[in-house]
């Protein structure tokens, strides 16, 4: 499905305001937590197609009647990521971790060496150090591993959900310049609400093995990254204009929270009230060039580099590194998006830069390549030019009422 996005001005004396679901990070983390301590409950969960796989799976993980199991996750790398250490320590069950074509293409092979290193069984069904994933569960007693630190935050997290239920619990050392620090404090603040003893000192985590906790109940604070994408309307809409999102709160476990600040320097303010944040347009940014390190928040580069685009603003974004394994090779993906609009875009490994643009050319064709983020994060320039989103069923990842929301901002959605 294509979408062609138009925007006509509303009027200034309308008031915007949406729910945005639970975090589908705070989500996928605590189902796993739920699926081993039952008596965990939930409220405002994530109604991603992520966390519709990551629920799905761990419902099933009792139904031994396939043996083994085959566990397909589709395009969902946290659901890949987490399940594969979930699975390994499920004594007795056999399963197949598979995804889509793309999620065959994402490497797993430092996750599955730890997981080794703990004594997981776990062997590789096509090509080695890739999905998909042959898992025995058994009960893992080592305790100690050690993985590089610059990798994905998710295989980190991954060995810390599980390491409350291993026998001798786990000291995970990290090699090196750990990267997404703040995914990393979200798990653990998690585990700590729970119940669960951790310590997080220099590159050395340990948490303690807990069995059992306590009936617990934990209200997810909505998604910040689907937040992002409200944020660039806001940089991108005239002066005075104002929307309401919620369930927010100031003292976020999420690194993308980050967009309070970043976005203020593009004219954003933000005001928490009543368990929600007021977005305001108050001033346009300086023509300056915007040099932001990400490496705590990569999932909001997108946003913010199509942000720039609009404004005319130059940019210089670093510690991205972990954007070219995602859903597809996002630095890429940006550079031959934006240049079609009319930008001029440089990407190395780990950055990205864009130099100042006075046009941007209308009615583009934006190839979304199976990445909801890419779908979400062009659709704001439709406040400047009309434009054409591909495949834009794909926001149904993370933001599945992203193109019902838009409307009734005010933008015209019409299938193509």
């Amino acid at each position: 499905m294509n979408l062609k996005l138009t925007y006509k001005p509303q009027p200034a004396t309308r008031q915007l305001q949406f729910a945005i679901t639970g975090s589908k990070s705070e989500t996928n983390r605590l189902l796993l937590l739920q699926a081993l301590y039952p008596n965990l409950t939930l409220e405002n969960t994530s109604n991603s197609d992520d966390s519709e796989v990551m629920s799905k799976a761990l419902q099933n993980e009792q139904n031994t009647t396939l043996n083994p199991q085959i566990v397909d996750v589709h395009h969902a790398g946290t659901a890949m990521r987490f399940l594969t250490a979930f699975f390994a320590i499920q004594e007795g069950m056999e399963v197949v971790l598979t995804g889509s074509n793309r999620m065959k293409e994402r490497p797993i092979k430092i996750l599955v060496e730890a997981l080794q290193q703990l004594g997981a069984e776990i062997s590789y069904e096509e090509q080695a150090g890739f999905p998909p994933l042959s898992i025995k569960g058994k009960k893992l007693t080592c305790s100690k591993v050690s993985l590089p630190a610059n990798v994905s935050s998710q295989y980190i997290s991954a060995l810390l959900l599980i390491a409350p239920k291993l026998e001798n619990g786990l000291e995970l050392t990290l090699e090196g310049e750990i990267t997404s620090v703040p995914y990393i404090k979200m798990t653990l603040t998690l585990l700590n609400e729970i119940g669960v003893e951790t310590s997080f000192v220099d590159n050395i985590i340990s948490v303690h093995s807990q069995f059992t906790i306590h009936n617990s109940q934990f209200t997810i604070e909505s998604d910040w990254s689907s937040a992002s994408y409200w944020y660039s309307i806001m940089a991108l809409s005239e002066i005075g204009t104002e929307i309401t999102l919620s369930s927010y709160k100031p003292n976020s476990l999420q690194g993308d929270s980050a967009l309070v600040e970043i976005y203020s320097a593009f004219g954003v303010e933000t005001i928490f009230e009543n368990n929600s944040i007021l977005l305001r347009k108050t001033h346009n940014p300086k023509l300056t060039t915007h040099n932001l390190q990400l490496n705590n928040c990569p999932d909001i580069a997108q946003t913010i580099a199509v942000t720039c685009f609009g404004l005319g603003l130059p940019c210089h974004l670093t510690g991205l590194h972990t954007l070219k394994i995602k859903e597809t090779d996002r630095l890429e993906a940006l550079k031959a998006e934006l240049t079609k609009l009319g930008a001029h875009v440089t990407v190395t490994n780990d950055s990205l830069t864009l130099s100042q643009s006075e046009n941007i050319n209308p009615n583009i064709s934006i190839k979304t390549y199976q990445d909801h983020r890419m779908a979400m994060a062009f659709a704001p320039l439709a406040l400047i030019v009309p434009i054409v989103i591909e495949e834009a069923e794909v926001v149904s990842k993370s933001y599945p009422t992203f193109w019902n929301d838009l409307k009734s901002a005010g933008f015209s959605v019409a299938e193509q």
